[in-house]
């Protein structure tokens, strides 16, 4: 073997274990399709989305957990619209880290007892999101304008929705990691949902847009705004 033949073999051997930690570091520890149902005066109307949730594995273990994917739209029919934020309140202040761990949760409550984070991507079936672990809800009463947006009560929701709307349910079911990052649908498991920016088209204007939404909703708006609709 070449003196060349050889560095190269051995760049090639580095390269594929470079690669391979990357993909180890990055890949989801679970994913989950969250749903949400809502009774309308023209029957349920459904949307959902699968979140991606990204545990830390970076070797000093100084980041922490991060999530992938969108908020969820439901579109009602009528011009009205239904958002399940990537957010929950707390207090005064919008908490961003809750929903990463919304499905571990969920299926804990189902269960009746403790669901470990190594063992969530195991779980099967569909679950209830109830009480403490619905996220924010908000409405827009014309998707193009942040300023539209209303705050949505899950126990009132025709206060801003209307007559005969009414949340139905909102559940997470947990689905298969697939061949990440090569997770493109089909056999290769399903990818995490995108599409947002198409339904409010505000979200890729220059400014924080986000924090304008918000704000309109009466909800507290920080420089993670963004992260309420969507994540990287």
């Amino acid at each position: 073997m070449s003196f060349i033949s050889k560095w190269a073999g051995l760049l090639g051997l580095l390269a594929v274990l470079v690669v391979g930690d990357q993909i180890r570091i990055n890949r989801p520890g679970h994913k989950f399709r969250l749903t949400v149902e809502v009774t309308t005066p023209d029957g349920v109307k459904t949307g959902s989305g699968v979140l991606a949730v990204v545990p830390d594995r970076n070797y000093n273990r100084g980041g922490r957990t991060t999530m992938r994917g969108e908020a969820v739209f439901v579109d009602l029919g009528q011009s009205k619209n239904l958002v399940a934020l990537l957010a929950h309140r707390q207090d005064a202040k919008l908490d961003f880290d809750d929903i990463n761990y919304v499905a571990l949760r969920a299926y804990g409550a189902a269960r009746g007892n403790r669901v470990s984070f190594n063992d969530i991507h195991r779980q099967t079936g569909v679950v209830p999101v109830q009480a403490d672990l619905v996220p924010v809800l908000v409405s827009f009463g014309d998707p193009k304008d942040p300023k539209t947006a209303r705050l949505v009560a899950g126990d009132h929701a025709e206060a801003v929705l209307g007559e005969g709307y009414a949340i139905r349910g909102i559940t997470v079911e947990v689905v298969p990691n697939g061949f990440w990052p090569v997770d493109f649908g089909g056999v290769l498991g399903e990818p995490v949902t995108r599409g947002i920016s198409a339904k409010l088209p505000w979200l890729a204007a220059p400014g924080d847009p986000a924090a304008t939404a918000l704000q309109a909703a009466g909800l507290p708006a920080g420089g993670e705004a963004r992260e309420a609709f969507a994540r990287n």
